[in-house]
């Protein structure tokens, strides 16, 4: 199959034929008509995640369908229009059997623990646990979208802060999974303020639900970033998500809190940024710190069900589909390209 591949940490990717995959024991095989790119991709060839192995293959945001099923799967069959959560779980263990397979000891993880969706094909282990059935009226560009940032953006949102009709949002950062935040908390009925470096990102997020902008330029001081947020929802957000993943919107997010808000952290963060966190300010106001890590299979429906009725629209977070040679130009990019929206990689083009 062709893929993108990269042999070292850091070093430009490049497309080449290699050996395609075969399905294990209870998983199949998928053949990826669409994968989105996503900034946690660029973590994984930084070197920033020990379960990376190489030569690696990147991707874990797909939609397609199965070419081959293993043995043991019972639910699922060849031809099947499928995705998947970027954690898969193993099925059995008390977290799985739960419901929570996204917090599963034993998770694989395309595109990190093994070969991704940046490729013609892509295996997925435990399938019965792992794979959700994608309605025919969402695109493959759309549900390519669904298995990182949307699927992570709607559980931090609904799930983990529980956010309700009325209350102030602030989103930092308005990239993939920060305008999914936006998207799915103002049609929850919240009141949305987003935060991005980037003017032409907070355009797009206005057009996604963002009641309110602050630009988060370089040279304004993080306090004054902190004090607009605090003037817009007339003494702090209710939920603050950290959609960037640094020390600097992590600490600033929690300070942009009233108190008793909470504070959910979406981006992912490098061993060498951890942030510095305020928690006397956690203490003293009884601030709720949560992490969200993806959405399990089995949470998909209510996520689907608003998609397939139009309530939440992924397609329109899509900023264009490129091949697999364009995506491996551009995943180096990822961590300091301008966001205007998700890129999809069509491997078959």
């Amino acid at each position: 199959m062709r893929a993108i591949v990269y042999d070292r940490f850091g070093t430009t990717p490049e497309v080449r034929e290699v050996e395609a995959p075969t399905a294990p024991e209870g998983g199949v095989v998928i053949r990826v008509a669409a994968s989105g790119l996503c900034r946690s991709d660029w973590h994984a060839w930084a070197g920033h995640d020990d379960t990376v192995h190489l030569p690696h293959v990147p991707g874990h945001e797909f939609v397609g369908t199965i070419e081959q099923v293993g043995a043991g799967v019972s639910n699922w069959s060849v031809g099947d229009r499928v995705t998947s959560p970027f954690v898969c779980g193993c099925g059995v263990c008390e977290w799985c059997l739960g419901g929570n397979a996204q917090v599963c000891p034993n998770q694989t993880q395309p595109g990190f623990t093994g070969w991704g969706s940046h490729a013609e094909l892509v295996a997925i282990h435990a399938a019965d646990t792992n794979l959700v059935a994608v309605p025919d009226t969402i695109s493959d560009d759309a549900a390519a979208s669904l298995g990182c940032r949307f699927a992570t953006a709607f559980r931090a949102v609904h799930a983990r802060a529980d956010v309700q009709p009325g209350e102030w949002v602030a989103v930092f950062g308005a990239g993939g999974v920060g305008l999914s935040a936006i998207m799915i908390a103002s049609a929850l009925g919240a009141r949305v303020v987003a935060i991005d470096r980037n003017p032409d990102a907070l355009t797009l997020a206005r057009s996604v639900g963002a009641e309110a902008t602050v630009v988060a330029a370089a040279s304004v001081v993080a306090a004054s970033v902190v004090d607009q947020v605090i003037s817009i929802t007339d003494g702090g957000a209710h939920v603050a998500l950290d959609a960037v993943g640094s020390a600097s919107t992590s600490t600033d997010a929690l300070l942009s809190l009233r108190r008793r808000g909470r504070h959910v952290q979406i981006g992912l963060l490098s061993a060498d940024e951890l942030p510095r966190l305020p928690l006397d300010r956690v203490i003293g106001w009884e601030l709720d710190l949560l992490g969200s890590h993806g959405m399990a299979a089995a949470d998909y429906a209510a996520m689907l069900t608003l998609v397939a009725d139009g309530t939440l629209r992924p397609q329109d977070l899509v900023g264009g589909a490129v091949t697999l040679a364009e995506g491996a130009t551009l995943l180096p990019l990822t961590a300091t390209a301008p966001p205007t929206g998700i890129t999809v990689i069509h491997p078959a083009d």
